[in-house]
């Protein structure tokens, strides 16, 4: 694996790494109210789609790896040029159901390389 890649799926861990740490013991409800909460999670989600477009610029094959990386992608998108109409309640369902896999599913293409 190229040093380039291993850049980028390491920017992705640490970042999905810090949502689970940010949201550890924090409700949706919790979620809802906190602006500082929302921004660091949010923040963290635009460094996941950013690296995962680069590492789809540079290795697609590797980047497909990753289960719904096209949507990840498109949800930093969404993130940076639609932030105005981004519901809460969406990235926190996204941070119970999707990081997990995307956590797991980069750990183990690491641990691979």
């Amino acid at each position: 694996m190229r040093v380039e890649a291993k850049k980028y799926l390491h920017d992705i861990s640490h970042a999905a790494d810090s949502i689970a740490r940010f949201v550890t013991a924090r409700s949706l409800a919790d979620f809802e109210h906190d602006a500082m909460l929302r921004s660091a999670v949010e923040r963290q989600f635009e460094i996941i789609g950013e690296a995962l477009a680069q590492l789809a610029r540079l290795d697609p094959a590797l980047a497909e790896q990753i289960t719904e990386c096209r949507r990840i992608i498109g949800f930093r998108n969404i993130l940076i040029h639609g932030y105005a109409e981004v519901d809460p309640r969406m990235v926190w369902d996204i941070i119970e159901t999707k990081l997990p896999r995307l956590r797991h599913e980069v750990g183990e293409i690491l641990t691979g390389s």
